[in-house]
């Protein structure tokens, strides 16, 4: 291990979340610079672990796919034979997984360690890149995204090297052709964004009146969950429960499903902030990124500021169709029409390739923060991982077990149910209380 870059390479992706297992698993399959072998997945146990249905509704698929804790996990590495491994994780989870591995595999040969972002990143742009940093490769889904990363570690002192430019690996589908009958718009709902109740609910209501205005329109509020799951940000308050006692234009549906099958029949694409406009955009579909709420860093839409396309509610109303600005989508890699994204992971499959060629051992994994640099901040994100300062694994942290038996999954799940519901039910109430 690793296998020569010539074969078929054995890859694993571990992801915490739906969107992230969407990213990791179809991100590995495009870096493999070879017709990729086995791909085993590997889900870590969380309060955001997908359900079957939320799997199905990804497209992606593996030869294998489990659930495992940190520790089962770091086990698994240790006796598997992997030449590429994908970490589709919150940073604080990459983070943890890298100083746990470096401790696992020591100065032995190793596989070529991947990770990066789902989407759009709008927030803690430094403390994500940094718990991110020791991986091999550092993906940037776009040339900004990629100066900016390459910024953040030379600002530290810290090697950059790792970042390397792709774009998102779930781009597709065919061009947009022109409105179609009926002219549907879709609104791209997101869990956390809004977050508060008001301007959650003023969205949908503007779409209510959307739709009631052109009732020539199919109008399609488009969800990312049903109520119970988790994706990955908490949804305290799903537009299924907004939704309820009003009367709803006959226009008007709530949908499911992956969103590229929703984009299929979409001649407007209508969001705040989520990465479903760069998906739309890429497909060449009119999209509009709603300023109805402000141009905030808290809602993510900054990031969108000289695309062209920001409006708003009343302007859509009124038949505006934005037109994007080619430069910024060229920059944000979606500019589907000049062929870019056939070539966007080129470079990182030359760079595995390199790496799979290497001669003798690989370097151990060197994040940059370690309990020298960050004494006061890394200790805490490895013990929630059950993991001490030099990534051992804490005494008394569960060992490797057979899978759970019936009774033991009924109780898992139940539990789990239990804790969505005080997420989502009981913590939004004693939060309210607490502002009283």
């Amino acid at each position: 291990m690793p296998a020569s870059a010539t074969k078929s390479p054995r890859i694993a992706v571990l992801a915490d979340s739906d969107t992230r297992w969407k990213w990791g698993a179809l991100t590995a399959r495009r870096i493999a610079p070879a017709a990729a072998g086995r791909l085993d997945g590997y889900l870590l146990r969380g309060r955001a672990t997908p359900t079957p249905r939320q799997l199905a509704e990804t497209g992606a698929t593996a030869d294998s796919l489990r659930e495992v804790t940190g520790a089962e996990f770091l086990r698994a590495m240790t006796g598997e034979s992997y030449d590429i491994l994908v970490l589709a994780l919150v940073g604080g989870g990459v983070q943890a997984m890298l100083h746990g591995l470096r401790h696992a595999w020591g100065s032995g040969p190793r596989p070529v360690v991947v990770t990066g972002y789902v989407g759009v990143v709008y927030e803690k742009l430094a403390d994500g890149l940094l718990l991110r940093h020791g991986a091999d490769l550092v993906l940037a889904n776009s040339a900004q995204d990629a100066d900016r990363f390459r910024a953040v570690y030379e600002g530290v002192g810290a090697d950059a090297g790792a970042v390397t430019e792709v774009a998102l690996p779930f781009l597709g589908g065919e061009a947009y052709a022109g409105e179609r009958a009926p002219y549907t718009v879709t609104f791209a709902a997101q869990p956390s964004v809004p977050e508060n109740r008001a301007d959650r609910t003023y969205l949908l209501e503007r779409l209510i009146a959307h739709a009631r205005r052109h009732p020539e329109r199919e109008v399609l509020l488009k969800l990312r969950s049903k109520p119970g799951e988790h994706t990955t940000h908490i949804e305290e308050l799903p537009y299924q429960k907004l939704v309820r006692g009003r009367e709803l234009p006959a226009n008007l549906h709530l949908v499911y499903g992956h969103m590229g099958e929703v984009l299929d029949r979409t001649d407007l694409l209508v969001t705040v902030s989520s990465t479903a406009a760069l998906e739309s955009l890429h497909r060449r579909i009119p999209t509009a990124v709603l300023t109805d709420l402000g141009v905030r860093e808290a809602l993510g839409n900054h990031h969108f500021l000289g695309s062209g396309c920001l409006t708003s509610w009343d302007r859509l109303d009124a038949g505006y169709r934005p037109e994007p600005d080619p430069g910024w989508l060229d920059r944000q890699g979606v500019a589907a029409g000049e062929g870019s994204y056939a070539t966007a992971f080129d470079a990182a499959r030359a760079r595995i390739a390199a790496l799979l060629e290497r001669s003798g051992a690989a370097a151990p994994l060197n994040p940059y923060y370690t309990p020298e640099t960050a004494p006061g901040y890394l200790p805490g994100i490895l013990a929630r991982h059950h993991l001490g300062p030099d990534g051992a694994p804490l005494p008394g942290t569960p060992a490797t077990r057979a899978e759970p038996g019936p009774v033991r999954q009924i109780v898992r799940r139940a539990a789990r149910g239990a804790y969505r519901h005080g997420v989502q039910r009981v913590a939004p109430v004693i939060r309210r209380m607490g502002e009283l």
